[in-house]
This record gives structure tokens, C-alpha cells and sequence, in this order.
């Protein structure tokens, strides 16, 4: 029988009773119908699991309490940061949640030259927010228990320099020569994925990235739309150096 899984921000402990947050105790309490003394898990990104039971249910709230820590051990040995363009609405949500799904390890969202979705001042905390708990949600579904971590969107120019030095560093381009079959990466490489916005990347940002020392990757001879292309892309890495193979 599956155990249901719930995300929560604060530090987690043996025999400490906490305060499910609102949206965990509603699908919890509501929908699975879980009663005094039913099981959960309960994990907040430090890599382990907490076995949790119901122990209160009110009208205000549905307190748990903590049982032992069990460590997760289901993170990919390709340490994949995915640079994405920001794409339109439920096109977002559905990028974070299926790399976070296949594995990624974080998630960097940029604003670059054709990028039809702009964002500042409140909208940029609320998206950010809200990417957050995609990602957290995705946490909950597929069993991982460290949370790739999501930073605000910034221009593609100023994510340049937090990249990782020690990296891989590649763009999805159609017209590149190199395919994810003829890379040479090593168990434990981290790698830097880069994916254009929906209107397709411009000379000016792909000549910032090659100048930052990404390396065209192909993924076929067809042009996949962005939220396609960093499925495949990740996908494939994982196939060939993760751990899907």
C-alpha cells in the first residue's frame, strides 16, 4: 500500500508533533479520508524520510507525529542544473515538475532575448512561489527527499557568472553536430543544460552562451518545442549517463 508523502519547511525530528500545512491536511484529511492513528510520510529536503501518524484533526488544522528517519538514496549521479527559458503558464509547471521527476538537481529560469514571458517587482515572488511548490509536489509524487532547489529568474547574462566552474556546459541547438550518444561524461559529472524560449533562441544569446563555454547538443533532426526539448534532453543524459540506463 502506498504511503502518501508530505513536504514541509521546518527541521524534523523523532518524537516532535507538527502542524501539516493546509494543502497536505486538506488532500490528507478530505480526500483520502485518513483518520487518528493513520500513517505518512513527512520529509522536508534533508534526504531522509520521517514516518508520521495523524494524532489530531480539526477544524483549523491536522497535527502528525514524527516517527524515525529513514535515508533516501534515489538522487542521480548526473548532477543536471537546468538553465530554462521561461516559458508561458502550465508550460513552466510542466518543465519543473518532469525534471524534477527525471531527476534534476535545480533550476535556474532566465529571462532571455525572445522570451515572450516577462516578470518583475510581486509577480516575479508569487511565480517563484508558485514554482516552488510545483517543484515540492513533484518531490512528493515521484520519492525524492532532497528538493532541487528553484532560484529567481534573472537575465541570461547575469546567471552567467553563479554557474558551476567544474561543469559541463551544454545548449540545446538543432544545428549542432554532437549528440547525447557521443558525449564522454563520467559517473558524478555535473552538467549545465541550457534551454531556449518558445520563440526559439537569438544569435546574440547563443553567442553569450558559446562564449561562456557551452557546446551545442543535437537531439534529432527535428525542432522540438522548449518544454519537448528539455524532456528529451534530460531524459537522454539520464539514459546514457545517469541513471535510467
Amino acid at each position: 500500500m502506498r504511503v502518501n508523502r508530505f513536504l514541509v519547511d521546518q527541521p524534523l525530528a523523532p518524537g516532535m508533533q507538527l502542524r501539516l500545512p493546509e494543502a497536505a491536511a486538506t488532500h490528507l484529511v478530505r480526500v483520502l479520508r485518513a483518520g487518528v492513528g493513520d500513517s505518512c510520510i513527512v520529509f522536508n529536503g534533508d534526504g531522509h524520510d520521517y514516518a508520521a501518524h495523524v494524532v489530531a484533526i480539526g477544524k483549523r488544522e491536522t497535527r502528525v507525529e514524527v516517527g524515525g528517519a529513514t535515508r533516501v538514496d534515489n538522487e542521480s549521479p548526473l548532477h543536471i542544473v537546468l538553465v530554462q527559458a521561461l516559458a508561458r503558464g502550465e508550460k513552466m509547471d510542466l518543465i519543473l515538475q518532469k525534471a524534477t521527476e527525471l531527476g534534476v538537481a535545480g533550476f535556474i529560469p532566465v529571462m532571455s532575448e525572445r522570451s515572450e514571458v516577462r516578470l518583475d517587482g510581486e509577480r516575479v515572488d508569487k511565480r517563484l512561489g508558485h514554482w516552488r511548490s510545483v517543484v515540492g509536489a513533484a518531490c512528493e509524487q515521484c520519492g525524492r527527499a532532497t528538493v532541487p532547489p528553484v532560484v529567481a529568474p534573472v537575465s541570461l547574462s547575469a546567471a552567467m557568472p553563479a554557474l558551476p566552474t567544474d561543469a559541463l556546459r551544454l545548449l540545446l541547438d538543432p544545428e549542432a553536430s554532437a549528440t547525447a550518444g557521443q558525449l564522454s561524461l563520467q559517473r558524478g559529472r555535473r552538467v549545465v543544460l541550457a534551454i531556449g524560449p518558445e520563440g526559439g533562441r537569438s544569435p546574440r544569446d547563443r553567442a553569450a552562451l558559446q562564449g561562456a563555454g557551452f557546446e551545442g547538443l543535437r537531439l534529432g533532426p527535428r525542432i522540438l518545442r522548449t518544454e519537448t526539448a528539455e524532456l528529451a534532453a534530460v531524459a537522454a543524459l539520464q539514459s546514457g549517463y545517469g541513471d535510467l540506463g
